[in-house]
């Protein structure tokens, strides 16, 4: 099966992927009638879409968000052309936009999806539609993690008037990869400076992501690093090594991890304002601001790869068997 055209009649069967079984991740093609809309949904020709580690395995984790078994189709992100717009909507029939679902709504991988009005914004012009698809997921997890679960200020960025920013210094872990590299970004363009923990080799990008100081975690420790320095903040990206990582916090900070529960390797004398796992929201206004800067600064997602639609199964297995070096795009529709 190949990669097609985007559909024009989105009341009619369109091709889909499927996960029958929620305790397997394997995946199965077929063709879905879309799903009756709400009355804020956005109906969406899907361009690409790009998984997510683990997600295969999500409603077995949390069975309680997965209350509709039926035909469930993976995907949480992706972008694509506008078919339909619900009442008063900011997007318009045509118009080219990028979005993240909740992982418990009928999902990315398919030719045409809903997705609530408050979770969609702009594609940004600078980039392509593989670029749009695997922007979403990761630069909203930096920005919720800095922003509001952190300790900055969005409004620093560019000017724009926030205080508080300057001074504070924030680590971030796994920092070469997806949400590490839009954490540096982010948090350099809102004045505070970003420590990078991550492979040496990948430090030139780093820095030019914006780290002050990169940490090769190959040729030192943090915890030995922690010794002379301290930070304001903890981005977690990997779920490791977390107890050396506590030593670099400073006493009232905060420790936010994507990953894991960082409460469960905190030290009994580290007393910190926030130390929590986060869950992204698709929050479409947070979208719209990182679509802003995106064009503004030129900037791009890291992409390991990008494949057509038929290869739906090799593009989960290889980002949830950890062989992926950035996010894998699945190609859903050409233009």
């Amino acid at each position: 099966m190949s990669t097609t055209s985007a559909p024009t009649d989105y009341t009619a069967p369109a091709r889909a992927v499927i996960q029958p079984d929620p305790a397997t991740s394997a995946l199965v093609a077929t063709t879905l009638p879309l799903p009756a809309p709400s009355a804020d949904d956005y109906i969406i020709a899907v361009r690409g879409t790009s998984p997510c580690l683990g997600e295969l395995t999500w409603e077995l984790a949390f069975p309680t968000l997965f209350t509709h078994r039926t035909h469930r189709v993976p995907g949480t992100e992706g972008a694509g052309v506008v078919l339909a717009s619900p009442a008063g909507a900011a997007f318009a029939p045509g118009d080219a936009v990028m979005f993240r679902l909740d992982a418990w709504l009928s999902g990315t991988l398919r030719e045409v999806t809903l997705v609530p009005a408050a979770n969609v914004a702009r594609k940004p012009q600078s980039l392509g539609w593989s670029e749009a698809s695997a922007t979403p997921l990761s630069s909203l997890t930096a920005w919720q993690g800095l922003f509001e679960h952190g300790v900055l200020d969005a409004e620093g960025i560019e000017g724009k008037g926030g205080k508080g920013n300057d001074g504070k210094k924030v680590l971030v872990t796994g920092a070469s990869g997806s949400v590490g590299m839009w954490a540096l970004r982010f948090g350099t363009a809102a004045g505070a400076t970003m420590v990078a923990l991550g492979s040496g080799a990948k430090g030139d990008e780093m820095r030019a992501a914006g780290a002050a100081e990169v940490i090769d975690y190959r040729t030192q420790r943090v915890d030995e690093w922690a010794k002379t320095n301290a930070v304001d903040q903890v981005l977690d990206c990997t779920g490791k090594d977390t107890g050396a990582v506590w030593a670099a916090l400073k006493p009232g900070g905060r420790f936010l991890s994507v990953c894991v529960d960082p409460t469960q390797t905190q030290p009994q004398d580290k007393h910190v304002q926030v130390a929590k796992w986060f869950l992204v929201s698709p929050r479409g206004s947070d979208l719209a601001r990182i679509a802003d800067l995106i064009d503004a600064h030129g900037w791009r997602p890291i992409i390991d790869s990008v494949v057509p639609f038929d290869e739906f199964q090799a593009a989960y297995d290889k980002v949830d068997g950890g062989k992926a070096a950035g996010k894998v795009v699945i190609t859903v529709a050409e233009e």
